[in-house]
């Protein structure tokens, strides 16, 4: 099977330099949630919203680790659905394989739904117009060369880390009161029903919300199989991925709590612009929606890369049609590409077409697939650790075994809370039935396999 992988992907060309890396890596973690969802957070959890995400970065941290572990020993493009198939048999590998391509073809089109919500802003056209647009942009940017995707996402994950500094140098300067005409406050973390008003429970509850803004962190490992040192970019990405997110989530959302009462109805508009409005900065809101739409088209951008890089990996193995395994005279997968892309302009029409019954089920049907996704990760690790030699581990998860039964447990529980919360349940059933399909095409593919091999 490890032949099979390195014939196919020698193919795709080598086009990723190590700032792209870097970048894919930075931009990865920052995604348009942070932007925009942690306002709902901070609502629904009060000033001690820093808290959750703290307690999710740990979980992302440590799953980022054990992927490490296992992509810096056998970097592939197929990363986590390779590791899976070699821990657990050829229907773990396929099913991870499918399910990662799923959901980022469903991020996709939703994406490009949200960019095109924030050009009208500015643009007067319709809905589907705008997101038909940046769908075309993204998958020419795709389509062109390998550096290509690497230069627009380079230069998109550099708008949000300036962004996200920014927010963090100037938000910090006023808490402390080095601000003109004004002095050291930070009364909106106890006022107003003081630090934890709803409880603690709540850190926990709000994790299933504060997991899905953080997915991306993983698309460095899939992309470093296109650099000319996959191992070092892995470990470099996965190291640095602690600094990251405390830095841009923890340190982000404790100042946006300190400068904005938890209860600010602002706080769920948009909680960075209403912060910058605060600070009294010109702008703020134009700013900011730039910054937003920059985020989308990265998770945009990202989003159609790794997709099509999983489904080719999936055709080489047999387990999608061997055309999609075709690669352009720029070392791209053109077919893999174009039929990710298919999917996300079906996603497009359905929210123009039918918003609040297809386009809804296919958010809801992908909703705790990359959940799924980790699950397998972190059981591929506990098994594949016991069978590799310390040797061949440049990067080495912490406190094995016991760590990782501990980050299997927390997942978990999260998938257990969605179950028992009204308004996360249906995506968790919903996304049960698509693990379910996958399951069934992986036994009809494995039984047709048998069969061939019978006639043989």
């Amino acid at each position: 099977m490890a032949q099979v992988t390195q014939e196919h992907t020698a193919e795709l060309r080598k086009g990723l330099r190590p700032r792209h890396l870097r970048m894919i890596a930075i931009g990865g973690v920052i995604g348009a949630g942070l932007f925009v969802g942690s306002g709902a957070v901070i609502n629904d959890v009060g000033p001690a919203a820093f808290l959750t995400y703290a307690v999710t970065g740990v979980l992302i941290v440590l799953v980022m680790r054990m992927l490490g572990e296992m992509a810096t020993a056998h970097p592939s493009t197929g990363s986590f659905a390779d590791y899976a198939r070699q821990a657990l048999g050829s229907w773990a590998g396929f099913s991870v394989g499918w399910l990662y391509w799923y959901f980022w073809v469903i991020v996709v089109g939703f994406e490009a739904v949200a960019g095109a919500e924030i050009l009208r802003r500015w643009v007067d056209a319709p809905l589907w117009t705008l997101a038909l647009v940046l769908m075309v942009l993204m998958t020419v940017t795709n389509l062109f060369s390998v550096r290509s995707y690497g230069e627009f996402e380079y230069w998109f994950a550099g708008v949000k880390v300036f962004a996200i500094c920014a927010m963090l140098a100037l938000g910090a300067c006023f808490v402390l009161g080095l601000w003109p005409g004004r002095g050291r406050d930070f009364s909106n973390l106890t006022d107003e029903g003081g630090f934890l008003p709803n409880g603690p429970g709540v850190i926990f509850s709000a994790i299933v919300v504060v997991i899905f803004s953080m997915v991306g962190a993983e698309i460095a490992t899939i992309a470093a199989a296109e650099s000319d040192d996959p191992a070092r970019a892995i470990s470099k990405a996965t190291n640095s991925v602690v600094v990251r997110i405390s830095i841009f989530y923890v340190g982000s959302v404790f100042l946006l709590a300190a400068i904005l009462p938890w209860n600010s109805t602002r706080l769920g508009e948009s909680p960075y612009v209403s912060a910058f409005e605060v600070m009294g900065i010109p702008g703020a809101a134009d700013l900011m929606n730039a910054v937003v739409l920059t985020a989308v088209l990265s998770c945009l951008n990202s989003g159609l890369y790794t997709a099509s890089r999983m489904i080719f990996v999936l055709a080489a193995r047999n387990e999608a049609p061997q055309r999609l395994t075709r690669v352009s005279g720029r070392g791209v997968p053109v077919a893999a590409i174009l039929v990710s892309t298919v999917v996300g302009f079906a996603c497009v029409v359905a929210a123009y077409v039918a918003p609040d019954t297809v386009f809804l089920f296919l958010l809801n049907s992908s909703g705790a697939v990359i959940l799924f996704v980790y699950l397998f990760i972190c059981v591929s690790q506990l098994i594949l650790r016991r069978r590799t030699p310390d040797d061949e581990l440049p990067v080495k998860m912490w406190g094995f075994p016991a760590l990782t039964l501990i980050v299997i447990v927390a997942i978990v529980v999260v998938l257990a809370s969605m179950a028992i919360g009204s308004d996360t349940r249906s995506q968790l059933l919903l996304s049960l039935l698509s693990l379910g399909f996958v399951l069934g095409a992986h036994a009809v593919v494995a039984r047709r396999r048998r069969a061939v091999s019978v006639t043989r």
